[in-house]
């Protein structure tokens, strides 16, 4: 999948040393996606996979999502600090050190599908596809996780492209 032509890939990412070093890993080859799905056990959304070929991993320029509840970080959003890239070599990455199965057995969180994007409260609250409804092969929701509310599952957005295209910028929302 390319992504949708309406979609700017050029403007989404905001460039900084940071996130070189931490998330941003090579383009995914075909083979490392299969590896990468292979090892998680679900299929990444095709237009995850297409954002990641454009760049794989990182920060977005727009960090906030609109919500309908209230969550631990704000009442009417959640903001993300990065979108993990597909690979194994950076942190951030999905099968990196500090990637969704470091998430998922180090802190507890529920096996509900792939950690995706960090949030700032430095893993107290966190992204992810949730593949509950859909299982593994299947077009996973949006969900917002917080280990400070017993794991409180708060959903997002039916989908991934549904949620990249609703982030919004921080001073959208009143602090």
């Amino acid at each position: 999948m390319l992504l949708p032509i309406d979609f700017d890939a050029r403007n989404f990412w905001a460039d900084s040393d940071y996130a070189t070093k931490k998330h941003t890993e090579a383009p995914p080859t075909d083979e490392l996606i299969v590896r990468v799905e292979t090892d998680l056990g679900y299929r990444l959304p095709a237009f995850y996979v297409a954002l990641m070929r454009t760049r794989n991993g990182g920060i977005p320029h727009k960090t906030c999502f609109p919500t309908t509840e209230a969550t631990s970080w704000a009442d009417d959003h959640v903001a993300i600090t990065s979108i993990s890239g597909i690979g194994y070599e950076k942190p951030y990455a999905l099968c990196g050190s500090l990637g969704s199965q470091f998430m998922l057995e180090e802190w507890g969180y529920p096996a509900i599908g792939v950690v995706v994007c960090d949030c700032p409260s430095a893993g107290h609250d966190l992204i992810m596809l949730d593949y509950r409804a859909c299982g593994p092969e299947g077009e996973p929701a949006v969900v917002h996780v917080d280990q400070e509310s017993d794991y409180r599952v708060t959903y997002l957005a039916p989908d991934f492209e549904t949620f990249i295209r609703g982030l919004a910028e921080e001073s959208t929302f009143e602090q």
